[in-house]
């Protein structure tokens, strides 16, 4: 599936509520993309779309150049997977391993395959040795991996996150971010929703800003973390990262290397 598009799509919820206005937005097989934005400014809305959980309610949503209008979401979901923002509305079985197990299963992996599979995903959000555990014994930031292991399972060219980081320690953070650089290694296409600025600026390639339903900023960190682009990201309620605001202090840019930054404070000290 060489790529997604979504072109002039709208999505007015029950009650008249416009989430998305005009939306045209394309990404490609193997880009890392961060949709980011102030609650209610479409994004959730959005990567649903992906998948068919919602349809437009204007416009058209392309996989592959093809609109997807007719396609049912199990067959969406051979290409994208979706880790919801809350674990538990995903998790039901009685047991890490089951669960991971149920989505490459009803994809019509079996035997040695689907083992590899699930192995590989337990392994990659570290929850290997919980395997016989039952979900709910797990605590809330642990669901979540285990939620994008069930996903990552399922081995979909494209893979999408709402809000990975939210709830995670460092070491969640770090596997978050492993995950996403492994899967952007084996040519996947990786889009998260996240409220986490500095984990947009170093963890992809792309930065994807919405506000009331429209997108107002779309490049790379360097060009949308920087300095001119602040009153932009401040009309919807974003700060610019630590390291961008650093680095414009700095004359160094909006994505300093750690090298960079460091050199330039010991350089002032």
């Amino acid at each position: 599936m060489p790529g997604l598009a979504l072109e002039a799509v709208g999505h007015v919820y029950p009650g008249g509520v416009r989430a998305l206005d005009g939306v045209d937005l394309r990404i490609e097989l193997g880009e890392r993309v961060a949709l980011v934005g102030q609650n209610g400014s479409g994004k959730t809305t959005l990567v649903r779309h992906l998948n068919g959980l919602l349809r437009p309610t204007s416009g058209r949503v392309l996989h592959d150049e093809a609109d997807v209008a007719s396609a049912t979401v199990a067959r969406l979901a051979r290409s994208v997977g979706l880790v919801f923002q809350d674990p538990d509305r995903q998790i039901f079985a009685g047991s890490v391993r089951a669960e991971v197990e149920f989505g490459p299963r009803n994809l019509g992996l079996g035997g040695a395959e689907l083992a590899a599979a699930v192995d590989a995903a337990l392994i990659a959000v570290g929850l290997a040795a919980e395997a016989r555990t039952n979900p709910y014994d797990l605590g809330a930031s642990r669901r979540k991996l285990l939620a994008l292991a069930s996903v990552l399972a399922m081995r979909t060219p494209v893979l999408v996150l709402d809000e990975p980081t939210t709830g995670q320690d460092l070491r969640g953070v770090a596997t978050v971010r492993r995950v996403i650089d492994e899967a952007h290694a084996a040519g996947r296409t990786v889009i998260a929703v996240t409220h986490d600025m500095d984990f947009a600026a170093s963890a992809f390639d792309r930065v994807v800003v919405m506000r009331e339903g429209r997108i107002i900023l779309d490049g790379p960190p360097a060009s949308v973390f920087a300095e001119s682009a602040w009153d932009v990201l401040r009309s919807t309620y974003l700060e610019p990262p630590l390291a961008a605001t650093i680095g414009a202090r700095l004359g160094l840019g909006a994505t300093p290397t750690d090298a960079a930054l460091l050199a330039a404070l010991a350089g002032a000290a």
